[in-house]
């Protein structure tokens, strides 16, 4: 396959894809222009990496369209003083976007092989303020809890209880919930104790959280 011009393609894809989808914070926009996404996909889809699609990574998961990416970015407003988790390293490409904005990123995902492609890439760029660590966190990760923001890179059929209490006052958690073919795409705000405001930010569909279980208890 022929080589395309990366740079151009990453200046269309924030311009063509991401702003018209009512990303307009022009900080997230530059990070999202800044960061070459192309180094954070496998080879085979190096051509694609600008696309609106979702990228094959292995193990059954994809990277999420970069349109899905800023959205979620822009509703987290993420500030440098910000302790953030992200379930689901994944390529590591949100993870690199997420520790432009936040103090640390604590990132865990169930595959080393991830993790080990996330730290080559995310070593290469000087991004030092992200500590990835292995489990299952799918239902919760309280290690470095509470925190000001939650990430969860895959959808489930709803949000375990375990996350919301993991959040710091005016925390904020991003989650993809429900089932194919419409998704919702929601953030948690914890306002104080157990009371927590809910906004419905868009529709998508995103493949499953690895280990989710509908036989949790879960909120919202």
């Amino acid at each position: 396959m022929r080589d395309i011009d990366l740079d151009r393609a990453r200046f269309n894809m924030v311009n063509q894809q991401v702003r018209p989808w009512d990303v307009l914070d022009h900080q997230v926009l530059d990070a999202m222009q800044d960061l070459p996404r192309d180094r954070f996909v496998p080879p085979t889809y190096r051509n694609l990496a600008y696309a609106g699609t979702e990228i094959p990574i292995g193990h059954g998961q994809a990277m999420m369209t970069p349109s899905v990416e800023g959205r979620m970015l822009q509703a987290l407003a993420l500030k440098s003083s910000d302790m953030v988790l992200e379930v689901g390293t994944g390529s590591g490409y949100v993870t690199a976007l997420l520790a432009r904005f936040a103090k640390h990123v604590y990132s865990v995902d169930l595959y080393e092989d991830f993790l080990k492609l996330a730290k080559e890439r995310l070593t290469s760029l000087s991004i030092t303020n992200v500590t990835l660590e292995q489990g299952d966190a799918a239902v919760g990760w309280d290690n470095h809890a509470p925190y000001d923001v939650i990430v969860l890179t895959g959808s489930v059929l709803e949000i375990p209880v375990s996350f919301t209490r993991s959040l710091r006052k005016g925390g904020r958690l991003f989650a993809i919930v429900g089932t194919p073919p419409i998704m919702e795409a929601r953030l948690i705000t914890r306002i104080e104790g157990d009371a927590y405001g809910r906004e419905s930010l868009f529709e998508t569909v995103l493949s499953p959280l690895v280990s989710a279980s509908p036989s949790q208890h879960f909120v919202f």
